[in-house]
């Protein structure tokens, strides 16, 4: 029997803080765009990071406010996947569900409208979503030598979760320089030119992020 595509129809079994695995769930509309891209483009990341050792403490998922339950990413994210060295193979979209956000230890959404459709689902995610510029903003005031050494799996799910709340701990104190500083817009029927903007801009984000999470800096 073919096991569920990850996240679809897996028990609830802990919330966030699950012994030596830090979740991360990238939250958009549709789940066809913008968080099947900065889903794969963390994942790349990471295995670039860790030496392709994905299941050393971080799984990654997305899911869409309005999700397209079941549908293949759109086309022209795929390309852009492809672009930047990911692979968008085997995707599925999938409607936000309340397991979902019990499950995350750290929820990053493209926009300030996702991140307060998150919070006000409950389940204490307030202090464990934001916007994934907003993120990238708190992770660049953080003096890496005050988190945890990854040195393990479990190393690297402290020192994530290490992160998150340094993060929420600056939150009121790292504003966003414009209102429109923390959203990635929707490219939706919208040429590929646009896309890659959009790609490139997730991609200039979650740089700095997976560089905290990890401890390793981008490959030179």
């Amino acid at each position: 029997m073919t096991p569920p595509p990850e996240g679809r129809g897996i028990p609830v079994q802990a919330g966030p803080g699950e012994a030596g695995v830090f979740r991360i769930l990238h939250v958009s509309t549709g789940n066809v765009c913008r968080s099947p891209i900065t889903e794969r483009l963390t994942r790349h990341a990471l295995a670039d990071r860790l030496g392709g050792r994905l299941s050393d403490g971080i799984v990654v998922e997305s899911a869409g406010t309005w999700g397209h339950e079941g549908a293949p990413m759109e086309e022209h994210a795929a390309a852009v996947l492809v672009e930047h060295g990911a692979d968008p193979t085997g995707f599925l979209g999938r409607e936000l569900l309340d397991e979902h956000v019990i499950r995350a230890d750290l929820v990053l959404t493209a926009t300030r409208d996702h991140r307060a459709q998150v919070i006000s689902m409950g389940h204490s995610a307030g202090l464990r979503t934001f916007t994934l510029k907003e993120f990238t903003r708190l992770v660049r005031a953080i003096d890496p030598a005050t988190l945890p050494p990854p040195g393990s799996a479990a190393g690297v799910a402290e020192r994530a979760r290490a992160l998150v709340q340094a993060a929420a701990a600056l939150r009121g104190w790292l504003l966003a320089p414009s209102a429109d500083a923390d959203e990635i817009y929707d490219p939706y029927g919208a040429p590929i030119p646009y896309f890659r903007s959009v790609g490139d801009d997730i991609s200039h984000a979650l740089d700095p992020v997976v560089t905290a999470l990890t401890g390793v800096p981008a490959p030179t």
